[in-house]
């Protein structure tokens, strides 16, 4: 049992190194760059890119914005959309991003009404390392983290940063235009139409207005149509 969670985690760190590897490459940005982004050295980023060393969901996060990349590329192919130029505390983001993720992990496994010891059997390793993983001492890999997650029922965009802060305002700008990309042609046509922002506030208005007073507003076009 242990040995085929040893394979499967293994084969899902090399592709998740191929994928990254060509990220990195595409957005033209050198492995020494990566590193200095997550605060670790190059032959690191090399480990990653090889599948040797398995990386977090939190690295993965930062260096997804430095590649211009959406951090869904890793797990599925979603349209990209490059973040606004500027620099970010990434060693602070990324050190946070790891207290997070071992919060919302603790909180589901409490959820699932599981323990340390439960996690530690799904992955192989020790109690301690859960609980390391759970307190942000120590990197959880996203392998392990997609694994877990499957485990506790919960997807794996749970565990994304969806806060405050430019990874997280990166994040919610992805998933903006996401569900831009899904409205149909002609909608998309319509509202990227300058002309047509009028249009627009008018509906946002009308949105938020009770059903009496549309009703209302809907009784009078009536009256004056006809």
């Amino acid at each position: 049992m242990t040995e085929r969670i040893e394979e499967k985690l293994a084969l899902r760190n090399r592709v998740i190194g191929v994928l990254l590897r060509s990220a990195r490459e595409r957005a033209e940005i050198s492995k020494r760059e990566c590193a200095a982004a997550l605060g670790v050295s190059s032959s690191t980023i090399t480990a990653y890119e090889e599948g040797r060393k398995p990386i977090s969901l939190p690295e993965l996060e930062v260096l997804a914005f430095l590649l211009d990349t959406p951090a869904s590329y890793f797990w599925e192919r979603d349209p990209e959309l490059v973040p606004e130029e500027g620099s970010l505390p990434l060693h602070e983001v990324l050190a946070l991003r790891h207290r997070i993720v071992g919060a919302l992990l603790r909180q589901a496994r409490l959820e699932a009404d599981l323990s340390q010891k439960d996690l530690a059997e799904i992955l192989g390793c020790s109690a301690s390392s859960i609980s390391a993983y759970e307190y942000g001492e120590r990197p959880l890999s996203l392998a392990e983290l997609e694994l877990l997650a499957q485990q506790l029922n919960v997807p794996l965009e749970y565990f994304l940063d969806n806060l405050e802060g430019p990874v997280g305002e990166w994040h919610q700008q992805q998933k903006a235009w996401q569900r831009f990309c899904e409205f149909p042609e002609e909608v998309r046509d319509f509202v990227t139409q300058p002309i047509n922002i009028k249009y627009l506030e008018v509906a946002m208005k009308l949105a938020q207005m009770p059903a009496g007073g549309l009703r209302a507003i809907a009784e009078g076009l009536l009256d004056i149509t006809y």
